[in-house]
């Protein structure tokens, strides 16, 4: 039998990705199982330099984007009612979210 859930999130929005961690921590607390988490994963950060003169003359000056993304897990005991609630949460566009039975 299933005795606990591996909960994945990432999100490159840290605040929305916070909240929903919250609110699935809070329903585990509630309801009495065990619960570990969030674990926080290291951030992935995706450079793109790009040269602010589009047609090459000039002097070589350069700008950097970034995007961050953030990483968390949470492990939750697979309890039936537990998992329903938690499905229910509301999740923003930009938190994806991967639940894994183990």
């Amino acid at each position: 039998m299933v005795s606990k859930a591996r909960i994945r999130l990432w999100s490159t929005n840290i605040q929305h990705l916070e909240r929903v961690c919250r609110e699935i921590k809070e329903i585990a607390l509630k309801t009495g199982v065990r619960v570990a988490g969030p674990i926080p994963l290291p951030t992935k950060r995706l450079v793109v330099p790009v040269r602010r003169s589009p047609c090459g003359n000039g002097s070589s000056t350069w700008d950097k984007w970034e995007m961050r993304i953030h990483k968390r897990i949470i492990d939750v005991a697979a309890d039936e009612r537990v998992m329903r609630q938690i499905m229910r949460v509301r999740v923003p566009e930009d938190v994806y979210i991967e639940i894994e039975l183990i």
